[in-house]
């Protein structure tokens, strides 16, 4: 039986189909974004440690190590390898995790083709969050046996914050919860590794609030602009340094700014809310491994990272009002926890998000069809 030319099969079994259209709209997403001024990562890539240590420098400062001019299509190019080195990082997670079968296609394209994840990293091309997900997919590849794994956690926790502050909410905790249950889960807790653990994290808090009260710009803002302009390929686009007020803001003022966009950026919650809800198929998955953890413990403190994470992005929301990239860098983080909770131990084998159900069908078909959260509100 065949439905305007297509097989009944395809109908029923549709998660191939799905990932066409998911990189057809991928596609379309890059043609969109390719065409927009890219404001605020433009200047990210101009600003280096000329006059010190300042906040949100690291990129720019490597930049700087190797092109004294830095040219508008830099933002793509560098954003563009880093997106394609995530999705191959997450295939290779996937891959590694679950494998590619028929039945493990409908768990691919909730996470994987969701509008949270790789479609909305395409829109906010040469932002900083895809960085904390490429890091924490790495943790979750490579082996956790030592303490080189920890020092390698630490290494790139430092590495985000220097990139940007906000980090240590959005990714940082969820890079802890893969560091305690790759690691202290499975090779114990002692003296020596929970000192270790204890002192990276002082130590990553410590330079938080560094770049957080100590990183802003120590020259006045007319100088500040005369040098990025000095580091343009064309500076005659001043229209890109509109920003460059980022560098002397207080946290005072961004939390005001926040609070006064409150009445009208949180319309969006209900959209959130819907976009939350059509990821049911995979909430519920995520659920059922917990469940079936062998071990109460590890149980408890899974729904206690699940937690934390989620109450760290409740925090930047009151924060800072890019509503669209925290509460899509949030299921990132969810999706990436689910990784992790695979790998532990679990009592009992956790059916695949089904195949062939009608409902979950749908829900994929509408994910697929999305294509991205955006920025600061809804699409």
């Amino acid at each position: 039986m065949r439905r305007c030319g297509v097989p009944a099969s395809l109908w029923q079994n549709p998660w191939r189909l799905l990932l066409a259209i998911n990189a057809a709209v991928l596609v379309g997403v890059f043609l969109h974004k390719i065409q927009l001024p890219p404001y605020v990562p433009y200047i990210h890539l101009l600003v280096d440690y000329h006059f010190g240590f300042i906040k949100r420098a690291l990129i720019g400062a490597i930049v700087a190590l190797f092109a004294a001019k830095v040219p508008v299509w830099l933002v793509f190019a560098l954003g563009g390898v880093t997106w394609l080195a995530t999705l191959g990082l997450y295939a290779r997670l996937f891959q590694k995790t679950f494998g590619f079968t028929a039945k493990t296609l409908p768990l691919f394209v909730f996470t994987a083709g969701s509008p949270f994840f790789l479609k909305n990293f395409m829109h906010t091309l040469g932002h900083f969050d895809i960085y904390g997900c490429a890091l924490a997919i790495v943790l979750l590849l490579m082996p956790a046996g030592s303490l080189l794994f920890v020092a390698t956690a630490t290494l790139f926790s430092i590495m985000l914050v220097l990139i940007h502050h906000i980090h240590l909410l959005m990714y940082v905790p969820t890079i802890i919860t893969i560091v305690v249950i790759r690691h202290y889960l499975a090779c114990g807790c002692n003296r020596t590794n929970n000192t270790f653990g204890v002192a990276a994290f002082a130590i990553v808090s410590a330079l938080f609030f560094a770049a957080q009260f100590l990183g802003t710009m120590p020259i006045p803002e007319a100088d500040f602009v005369a040098y990025l302009k000095s580091r343009m390929a064309d500076p005659s686009r001043t229209d890109l340094l509109q920003f460059s007020y980022i560098w002397y803001q207080p946290l005072t003022k961004e939390v005001a700014d926040t609070w006064g966009r409150l009445p009208h950026n949180i319309l969006g919650v209900p959209v959130f809310a819907l976009l939350i809800w059509l990821h049911t198929p995979l909430w519920r998955y995520l659920a059922s491994l917990i469940d079936a953890l062998a071990k109460d413990m590890h149980r408890r403190l899974v729904l206690a990272a699940v937690i934390g994470v989620s109450l760290a992005y409740l925090v930047m929301f009151a924060m800072v009002f890019d509503y669209s990239r925290w509460i899509s860098n949030w299921a990132v983080c969810m999706f990436l926890i689910l990784h992790a909770v695979k790998m532990l131990p679990a009592a009992r084998e956790t059916p695949p998000i089904p195949a062939e159900d009608r409902k979950t069908n749908t829900f994929g078909l509408i994910l697929t069809l999305i294509p991205r959260v955006g920025i600061i509100r809804p699409f």
